[in-house]
């Protein structure tokens, strides 16, 4: 028998059920139990990695310590479990094909005909193996993405059909499917789920447990029809009710026994109960705040949430932390842009100018860091958000009024944001950037100082454009504090505003780092000065 046993989670009926949630909240509860557990990601499409994807498409790209560019589910893993990913947590058919084909070239496989069995389906074994072999993990979950019977996931399905043969009980499949509730008939229906699990069958894969997405709760009849048709004990049949908030999805879980079902079925040991007080006490923190407050998200991606998936949820654990429930108002910038920043942003408690790239909209942002500072409300710039504070500080404060960023206009006489040196031989687009865990150094008696409580950090990035070194001494004297520094390249990676309540520019992602169990400083500090600023409005906190 092998040290680590293997979960996966497959998906039916419909693409957006929900399989990263389940795989994160599966893990939480093994993780609760003693278990050490990791999620991975399979994911079908041909990109080597979404960091090229336009989030229009894919939703936020979500960037590990390590610099892998990955789907956003590895935000949930970490969110939920507090354990870090790394690139071996995300692959992608890209990267199998890749590999297998410069494998094929170095002649590894000493000229044999090299095909999708068996040379494609091992090197997707190898690849969800790697975790397991390379770690001392319990479990590994690997979730795979898209639905059965997609064209583009039959070679994983293959590769989970081999391991169940070669591995048996140390290897389950835990299906996620559909049971829709026909309003007209006033009944919910099992023949979508029927048909899914069928699909799965003739592609050689008995699923061990099946997990039903629904709006309405399942009877036992339904329960005892589903494991009839297919193949599994009723206990295996598990409901997934519609949920208030994805956090409430692993006590949901537990009810139901998914947990106690995934143990029995992997043969290990069930005696001890999860431990999830302080995850119950988020929720309760969470679901009873003492008061509300309202919070901007500016960006150019707002119609489409998933694009600030990370930033969403930072907020969340944010304000439960600060006992108050953060009422997120997305504005797109090009609505600033073109109307203003006194109709969207008046009478908000605070600012975030989100990250991004490209053109569209970044004079809104721009107006949107003005507004922020001349009427002292709380603000927050992130990556590029830092980089419009920048510039929006070099136009209004300095006097530079033609100051841009080279990324936008690459003849500005004042090119207070630059390309990294580094970043200027570079022709590729794809894993480029400077990607990755940096550490940075904060000055003593600064807001990063008091955010962070230490002078040495470590964050994630995703950019190639920075804080231009030589215009330093002009911001400085007007009164901008450059508050944390990478000393090793002599990078700006925060900065503030001395005359203001709470103003922070900050190159890097904090967003990727806040989880359920550790909130992000930044956005605790954040949300602190928002309330405070909300309670000095209401007369209730003298100013």
């Amino acid at each position: 028998m092998s040290k680590t046993k293997y979960i996966f989670v497959t998906g039916g009926v419909t693409s957006s059920l929900g399989k990263g949630i389940i795989s994160a909240s599966l893990g939480k509860l093994l993780q609760a139990r003693g278990f050490a557990v990791t999620i991975q990601k399979l994911d079908p499409y041909i990109n080597i990695d979404p960091g090229t994807l336009n989030p229009y498409e894919h939703g936020e790209c979500y960037v590990t310590e390590d610099g892998a560019e990955t789907d956003l589910d590895l935000g949930h893993y970490e969110r939920f479990s507090n354990v870090s990913t790394s690139q071996d947590n995300n692959i992608t058919t890209g990267r199998i094909y890749q590999s297998v084909i410069d494998k094929e070239r170095r002649g590894d496989y000493l000229g044999s005909t090299v095909q999708v069995i068996p040379h494609i389906t091992d090197e997707i074994k190898y690849r969800i193996k790697l975790l397991g072999n390379r770690n001392n993990y319990d479990v590994v979950i690997t979730e795979i993405g898209g639905t059965v019977g997609d064209i583009e996931s039959l070679p994983y399905i293959e590769a989970v059909r081999q391991m169940r043969w070669e591995m048996g009980n140390d290897c389950i499949v835990v299906h996620l499917t559909l049971v829709p509730y026909l309003s007209a008939a006033q009944e919910l229906k099992t023949k979508p789920t029927q048909h899914s699990v069928k699909t799965l069958l003739e592609q050689g894969v008995q699923p061990d447990i099946i997990v039903c997405r629904t709006e309405k709760h399942l009877n036992d009849n339904l329960k005892k029809k589903i494991a009839l048709f297919c193949n599994v004990n009723k206990s295996s049949v598990i409901e997934s009710i519609d949920a208030e908030t994805i956090y409430d999805v692993p006590l949901l879980m537990k009810q139901e026994g998914l947990d106690t079902e995934v143990l029995k079925k992997l043969e290990l040991p069930a005696d001890n109960e999860p431990v999830l007080d302080k995850w119950k006490e988020f929720l309760q923190r969470y679901k009873n705040p003492s008061m509300e407050i309202n919070v901007a998200l500016v960006g150019k991606y707002v119609e489409l949430k998933d694009a600030y998936k990370s930033i969403i949820e930072a907020f969340i654990h944010a304000g439960t932390v600060n006992d108050c429930r953060v009422n997120l108002k997305m504005v797109h910038s090009q609505d600033v842009e073109d109307h203003g920043a006194e109709k969207y942003l008046s009478g908000l408690d605070g600012i975030l100018v989100a990250p991004g790239f490209g053109s569209r909209g970044i004079e809104g942002k721009i107006e949107a860091v003005r507004y922020a500072r001349e009427n002292k409300i709380p603000f927050l710039g992130i990556c590029l958000g830092m980089q419009c504070a920048v510039i929006e500080f070099a136009r209004n404060v300095l006097g530079y009024q033609k100051a841009h960023s080279t990324e936008f206009n690459n003849k500005t006489p004042f090119p207070v944001i630059d390309m990294m040196e580094e970043q200027k031989k570079i022709s590729g687009l794809g894993g480029t950037m400077r990607l990755g865990a940096y550490p940075c150094s904060i000055r003593k008696e600064s807001k990063a100082f008091e955010t962070y409580r230490k002078t040495e950090i470590s964050e994630r990035h995703r950019h190639r454009y920075e804080f231009n070194n030589k215009f330093i001494d002009d911001f400085t004297q007007a009164g901008m504090v450059l508050s944390g520094i990478n000393k090793k390249d002599d990078l700006v990676e925060i900065i503030e505003l001395k005359d203001h309540p709470w103003f922070l520019g900050v190159q890097f992602h904090p967003e990727y780092k806040s989880r359920v169990a550790e909130p992000h400083p930044v956005f605790v500090s954040f949300i602190k000065a928002a309330k405070t600023f909300a309670l000095q409005k209401s007369g209730q906190v003298k100013k």
